[in-house]
């Protein structure tokens, strides 16, 4: 056997061996493997059954409702039990067991940033998928005729101060909710010759809206769409 075969056959035999030592230590299932890390889950002290990205209980095998201290709980820790608030929710949860009030308004804030943002920049995709019919045909409007001008709007989102719900109704099967949003942005509009008319360019401005969003809990559908808006003076 020359030389070059030799070598070639020295380097076979050690990667059949190297991989057999890998194979021993990696290959191996034992049943105990944790699943691949997701960043936007729970801890996993918090890790909850999860059904189209709203954190809900599993279903009682007997078909029963759970108990009114198991549906509740939620709501008694977001209001207090003797307010009005709570109870307005607790008829929410009444209707669809797996709302949460507290991930409601964190869902809302993101949705809130995300409709203002998209509404600045004439994003008609996004808020489309925000909004309800109604709402959208009015924000639409008021994009073409901005457009029409030949104006822009410039903004900047800096947070939000506070969000509260303050109104929570069911209207059949459907859920609305309206919650008081205290919000800081820099927003300017500028008209074709790149003059500002409205706003500032610069300063940051306290915004105060109340929004109402809604949802049918009969549906399969999680997400909740905004039905209305208004300035709060």
């Amino acid at each position: 056997m020359g030389s070059l075969d030799f070598v070639t056959l020295f380097f076979m035999v050690a990667a059949v061996i190297i991989f057999i030592q890998l194979r021993s230590v990696l290959g191996r299932r034992t049943g105990n493997e944790k699943p691949p890390v997701d960043p936007f889950s729970p801890a996993d002290g918090d890790r909850q059954p999860q059904a189209t990205g709203k954190v809900v209980q599993l279903p009682r095998r007997d078909g029963a409702p759970a108990p009114a201290e198991e549906r509740y709980k939620a709501v008694d820790a977001f209001a207090p039990a003797d307010s009005e608030i709570n109870a307005q929710l607790r008829r929410v949860v009444d209707a669809d067991q797996s709302f949460d009030p507290k991930e409601f308004v964190a869902g809302a804030r993101m949705a809130y940033e995300m409709i203002v943002m998209a509404f600045a920049e004439g994003d008609r995709k996004t808020l489309k998928s925000l909004l309800s019919r109604e709402v959208y045909e009015g924000f639409d409007a008021a994009i073409t005729e901005r457009e029409q001008r030949g104006e822009t709007v410039k903004s900047t989102f800096v947070g939000i101060d506070k969000s509260d719900i303050v109104q929570a109704e069911m209207r059949g099967s459907e859920a609305q909710l309206t919650l008081s949003i205290v919000s800081h942005l820099i927003s300017a509009t500028f008209d074709k010759a790149g003059n500002v008319i409205d706003g500032d360019a610069e300063a940051v401005s306290e915004v105060k809206d109340l929004w109402t969003f809604a949802r049918d809990t009969r549906s399969r559908d999680p997400n909740w769409k905004l039905i209305a808006t208004e300035s709060e003076g």
